[in-house]
């Protein structure tokens, strides 16, 4: 069977902390999605998940779409953008509503959700999603798809996540003065669920912990549905900044050696490994052992582990992940990272790459392109049941044959 949205094109935009990636994807007959381009740039402009120089943005965001449209050989219009940060905050709430007619309708789906997120929320704050959990007709729990079932109460549990208006604001911002609208924007650790985590995991119960550049991003399920999500402000910059720190180098050769040579767990590392370390000014490089770098970088792993075993209690679903810890993002791939989560987390522990699309998957198997791949998946399935103009536009067929028979005519 043709997919409905077969040919569409569609475009998701990470703007990270340390990197932006602007991925093009197009829906496929069977309704999945082939990479057809991909365009990274470093991050010039953001701090820990948010705008702080809204032209280096601009211009980091152009770059990388730039990129992606040269590789997919088409021209971007509009994009699906993550939003990450501290200003990030979710809660779960509910809303019953009285069933109008002998069975569930969508419409009282609608009225029950709008009803869940009536809660009160600061005019500094927006609403980002209503992700429903679950339904209950008539005190009957556990359902999952209520449309068609017969009944006189219906009750929705959902997950509301909201962010600070100009943070927001500003990332639409940036994106606009690109030339590009925004489809809509998307949490982070939602997007990056939809590419590493598996069926599987998500009715058992798992935790994945996305460490970026700027932050890590937290995502809780159980019983297929999030439960929790929460932002922690540590991540890939403070373990750049304690190996320049600590070994008296610049930023962007400690960005280097982190990425090279570095360890999370000091038993993996072997004294006798040296490397070179440049110093600051014209002062000679020095050497140094890998095992001097481990004792450097392990303590700040130690220390986020525990930040995010804290995030678990608090949220009380500690006991409730059997499946274990998924890790992805760019700073979770160090040797000895997934070793160390174990030993602190007391679980399992495995490093994800993303998964569930076609194309360029050489390209993307890697933890640090989960988000964008992510913002792809999500886009899919939200214009599964809409017809969404295309985001993406294709150069028209025997433009560059004209082109080309014009120049041999007169030249």
């Amino acid at each position: 069977m043709v997919h409905s949205q077969a040919g569409k094109m569609l475009v998701g935009l990470d703007i990270g902390t340390s990197k932006i990636v602007a991925i093009v994807g197009e829906v496929t007959p069977e309704g999945g999605i082939e990479i057809v381009g991909l365009g990274c740039h470093p991050s010039r402009g953001m701090k820990k998940g948010v705008v702080v120089n809204i032209e280096s943005t601009v211009q980091s965001i152009r770059r990388a779409v730039e990129e992606a449209e040269l590789m997919a050989g088409c021209r971007i219009h509009s994009v699906y953008a993550g939003i990450a940060g501290s200003h990030v905050h979710s809660q779960n709430s509910n809303g019953v509503v009285a069933i109008r007619g002998e069975e569930i309708t969508e419409a009282d789906v609608e009225r029950v959700i709008d009803a869940a997120q009536a809660v009160a929320i600061p005019q500094d704050r927006r609403t980002i999603h209503v992700l429903p959990q679950e339904y209950s007709v008539d005190h009957q729990d556990g359902i999952r798809e209520p449309i068609g079932m017969a009944g006189v109460r219906l009750e929705a549990k959902v997950h509301l996540v909201t962010a600070a208006v100009n943070a927001a604001q500003n990332i639409e911002r940036c994106v606009q003065r690109c030339g590009l609208q925004t489809d809509d924007i998307i949490l982070e650790q939602l997007a990056s669920s939809y590419a590493v985590l598996t069926d599987d995991e998500r009715e058992l119960g798992v935790c994945m912990v996305d460490i970026g550049g700027g932050t890590t991003d937290i995502a809780i399920f159980t019983d297929g549905a999030i439960r929790h999500t929460a932002v922690i402000p540590i991540a890939g910059d403070q373990v750049t900044n304690d190996i320049a720190m600590a070994l008296l180098t610049p930023t962007q050769h400690a960005e280097e050696i982190k990425i090279k040579y570095a360890c999370a767990l000091r038993q993996l590392a072997r004294d006798d490994e040296l490397i070179n370390v440049p110093s600051v000014g014209d002062r000679p490089p020095r050497q140094l052992s890998r095992l001097a770098l481990a004792d450097v970088v392990e303590p700040r792993y130690d220390e986020l582990f525990s930040l995010i075993q804290a995030e678990l209690r608090r949220s009380g679903y500690d006991e409730l992940i059997p499946a274990g810890v998924v890790l992805t993002g760019g700073t979770a791939k160090m040797e000895g990272v997934v070793e160390l989560a174990e030993e602190i987390f007391h679980m399992p522990v495995r490093l994800a790459r993303p998964h569930g699309v076609t194309g360029l998957t050489d390209v993307i198997n890697n933890p640090i392109y989960s988000t964008a791949v992510g913002l792809l998946l999500y886009a899919a399935k939200q214009s599964k049941n809409k017809s969404v103009a295309a985001v993406v536009e294709k150069p028209k067929p025997g433009l560059l044959s004209q082109i080309t028979s014009w120049i041999k005519g007169n030249f």
